[in-house]
């Protein structure tokens, strides 16, 4: 069912809420940071519009979208939809109407979401640092920030976080994003890359609001014999919005992925949290924007199932032949001994009830001597 609600969505009209929509005015040349591996919808509002782009690595020349590459596909309205770009990809767009005149252009840095830089403000761990490029200009590399993007749960304690890119700034001069300033350029360092805070939020939940989308997904299957780990996908979800998700009714999170508890599973960086890897049957549900996405119940297949019987039988029958003797003479004494206290301390206490009374009588019976 999954797999269909996909196909369905892929080869649906795009639209906005969907994908990272970015939008330039008439006329106008338009400069965006992105992060690769995320679907992206630029705008050009002309039916019939002819796109054109030019990859600043490759250097190759203005080719047309509607031969060349297979992840760009042309909408009935004009826009220009891009599946998951990639680094190279980084470049010129321009879109034409159908009288040859240009409509609007683009300049996009698709940064490799790979070298994503991630930081939680909880964990007291820094954003990237200011830099230098020694290309004799001195120029400064620098993050530029978007605003924090909304808590993804509300009426309890959740997480946001906002993107931040690379950009670099020569004295004097507007900052440009640093796959378009550098262009063919291959320099080394750890700096030149995005990042993502995240940090603990609180919403309210909005009540005039529904929390129920129309394209949430039901999905039951099985753990294969072969499958050690299997991959969740968040339909609708996307580094650019806020995702959560929960395994059993309890909530993952960024600190706990970060610190090493992330209870058997693993929030794929790349698209922030958009594909789960998981590991073992459980209920895993995945909210956007707040919003109920998906649910996942894995089983167990019989094959697989069969096979862990026989593993823990296994471990049973192992465990039970070799328990060392020593140990279990060491086990049994002990309790010998714990039983011996008790016993002890029980008929001290009886003998204590007994004799106490006499040894009343016989000191009031002194008192009345004197």
């Amino acid at each position: 069912m999954l797999r269909t609600l996909w196909l369905l969505l892929s080869f649906a009209v795009p639209v906005r809420g969907i994908y990272k929509f970015v939008s330039c005015p008439h006329g106008k040349q338009c400069q965006k940071a992105l992060l690769s591996g995320n679907d992206v919808l630029l705008q050009c509002s002309s039916a019939g519009a002819h796109w054109y782009y030019f990859f600043l690595q490759t250097r190759s020349g203005w080719t047309t979208t509607n031969t060349s590459v297979s992840n760009m596909v042309t909408t009935p309205v004009g826009h220009l939809l891009i599946r998951n770009p990639l680094p190279s990809q980084t470049g010129l767009y321009s879109c034409w109407n159908q009288n040859g005149t240009q409509e609007t252009q683009y300049e996009i840095d698709f940064q490799d979401v790979s070298s994503l830089h991630i930081t939680h403000k909880s964990l007291d761990q820094d954003p990237l640092h200011n830099a230098s490029l020694e290309l004799g200009r001195q120029e400064t590399v620098f993050t530029h920030w978007e605003p924090w993007q909304d808590c993804n749960r509300c009426n309890v304690p959740g997480e946001r976080k906002r993107l931040g890119y690379c950009y670099i700034q020569e004295p004097q001069e507007e900052p440009v994003p640093c796959g378009i300033f550098l262009g063919q350029a291959k320099l080394k360092s750890n700096r030149l890359r995005p990042e993502m805070q995240v940090e603990a939020c609180f919403a309210p939940c909005d009540p005039q609001r529904s929390y129920r989308q129309e394209y949430t997904v039901f999905d039951s299957f099985s753990f294969s014999k072969e499958s050690e780990a299997l991959w969740l996908t968040c339909s609708l979800g996307s580094i650019y919005r806020p995702i959560m998700w929960e395994v059993n009714g309890i909530p993952l999170t960024w600190r706990g992925q970060l610190v090493g508890q992330g209870m058997n599973t693993v929030l794929d960086t790349s698209t922030r949290g958009r594909q789960l890897q998981i590991f073992q049957p459980a209920t895993y549900k995945c909210f956007v924007h707040q919003e109920f996405m998906a649910q996942f119940s894995p089983m167990m297949g019989p094959e697989a199932l069969e096979e862990q019987n026989k593993e823990e039988e296994l471990q049973w029958k192992v465990g039970k032949v070799l328990v060392p003797p020593k140990e279990a003479d060491s086990v049994l004494k002990g309790l010998k001994l714990v039983l011996l206290m008790v016993f002890v301390l029980t008929l001290a206490g009886l003998l204590f009830r007994v004799f106490r009374p006499a040894w009343d009588k016989r000191k009031n019976s002194v008192l009345l001597v004197k």
